[in-house]
């Protein structure tokens, strides 16, 4: 699944790219055989797509494979070993452990002067500067120094000759004409290393950018774990890829006119790297449906019916496909479309109609039908079984039986709700009950005063 994280990264790569009429580069790092799936890389294709990155647009190219490179990867690593700027070791980690008398100390450097050449199991191992610092400049971080000291010569070939990923990344960079990294800050920790080789294979760096951790309410880094992170599950619960794209473009870096909600192509043209912040972002999905409210209401009512179609067939509806109707359909969405923050809530605010019985939730009912229920119910019948079935006349009614026993058309409003629709919350009722018709309105009301009388 494809983690916000990383569509936060693509979205901010992709509007750099577009700004600087660049490219944006798909990499597949397949180097790990055991995680790579031909289907996932479509997968990555499908969740770009998303959220408006797509294949087909002049801005981007690929996707590239990290394992059709691994030539020009094993070639850099020799030469690295011909210049004496890497050394092969054989040492094992038990020998590490026994000669240092520590389980966490780094590589101590045994077979640096011992010229090895290289056989089968032996790694190759970067030499690092024993001295000074290797510096980050950093547009998000700013400047960052790590003491060399502290860089252990770090294995840039595996025994087999097969290149590690910091290799293998840093020599497709390099090949593929990298000019920004724009990356989560969990990498930072790498980004020496990667600077190291890129100078060490006669190569500007590029411009590094780590953006701010993605945190919950908790202030917990979002795990896949313990948190929703995968893109395509906001994507199934109904957030619009519009409103998923506004709201993660503001993840760590928001628009200096402090205008949020705006379309794409302004956030793209606002958007300024120097102005991501370092402090972790939080991912405030309360916010998130809030955005996504914001851009279903300003959908045209069909638009709006033609996104919520998915939701209206198994396994989301639990009615019969027969006793769906379009038409009816239609005039509830127009109800619907200013209460529901994510498209897959329209099952619940439209199931009622076509159910034979309305599903009754267990809190809406304990919470609606208390004492004094069965009379606002019997009273609201006797004045609905006659008269005209118009939402005036419905509305008339219910606040005569309000009046009967002192209530405000509110609090009346509750028990006469959840025996139509079965929920405390939902559409405006007398323009539901309307639609329900009068004979279906008036059996719902006597199933539910009869499921209160056998309560006692």
């Amino acid at each position: 699944m494809f983690h916000v994280g990383g569509a936060r990264s693509a979205l901010f790569n992709w509007a750099i790219a577009r700004q600087q009429h660049g490219t944006f580069v798909l990499r597949i790092e397949d180097t790990d055989e055991e995680r790579n799936q031909p289907e996932w890389v479509q997968g990555i294709l499908q969740a770009l797509s998303a959220i408006h990155i797509n294949a087909s647009d002049p801005t981007f190219e690929g996707p590239y494979f990290q394992s059709q490179s691994k030539e020009t990867q094993r070639e850099a690593a020799l030469r690295l070993f011909a210049e004496k700027k890497a050394y092969y070791c054989h040492c094992t980690r038990e020998e590490l452990v026994q000669r240092t008398g520590s389980q966490h100390l780094g590589y101590d450097g045994f077979c640096r002067t011992r010229g090895l050449d290289y056989q089968e199991g032996r790694a190759l191992r970067f030499r690092t500067p024993d001295e000074g610092v290797t510096v980050v400049e950093d547009v998000v971080r700013g400047r960052t120094e790590f003491p060399n000291a502290a860089l252990e010569d770090f294995v840039i070939a595996r025994g087999s000759g097969a290149p590690v990923f910091v290799l293998a990344n840093a020599v497709d960079d390099i090949r593929e004409g990298i000019t920004h990294v724009v990356r989560g800050e969990e990498h930072l920790s790498n980004t020496p290393k990667q600077l190291l080789l890129w100078e060490a294979l006669g190569a500007e760096p590029p411009v590094w950018a780590h953006l701010p951790v993605i945190v919950n309410e908790k202030r917990q880094k979002l795990s896949k774990r313990r948190d929703k992170v995968a893109l395509e599950d906001y994507l199934a619960e109904g957030y619009l890829p519009d409103a998923l794209v506004n709201y993660l473009m503001l993840l760590g870096w928001g628009p200096r006119d402090n205008v949020e909600i705006r379309p794409y192509e302004e956030l793209e043209q606002a958007f300024r790297l120097e102005d991501v912040i370092q402090s972790s972002a939080f991912f405030d999905v309360k916010k998130l449906a809030a955005f996504n409210g914001e851009y279903i209401r300003a959908l045209p009512l069909e638009e709006f019916v033609q996104a919520c179609q998915r939701w209206l067939e198994a396994p989301y509806a639990s009615w019969a496909p027969e006793a769906f109707d379009p038409a009816t359909f239609r005039i509830l969405a127009e109800l619907a479309q200013t209460r529901i923050s994510v498209l897959g809530e329209i099952t619940n605010y439209v199931d009622w109609l076509y159910l034979d019985q309305p599903v009754y939730d267990e809190a809406s009912w304990a919470k609606a039908m208390k004492a004094g229920a069965g009379d606002i119910l019997k009273s609201t019948r006797s004045r609905w079984a006659e008269g005209e079935w118009t939402v005036e006349a419905l509305r008339a009614g219910l606040e005569a039986a309000a009046a009967e026993y002192g209530l405000k058309l509110g609090k009346a409003q509750a028990p006469v709700r959840v025996a139509v629709t079965g929920r405390t919350v939902g559409l405006p009722l007398f323009e539901s009950v309307e639609l329900l018709g009068r004979e279906r309105t008036l059996a719902r009301i006597d199933a539910a005063s009869e499921r209160l009388s056998t309560q006692g």
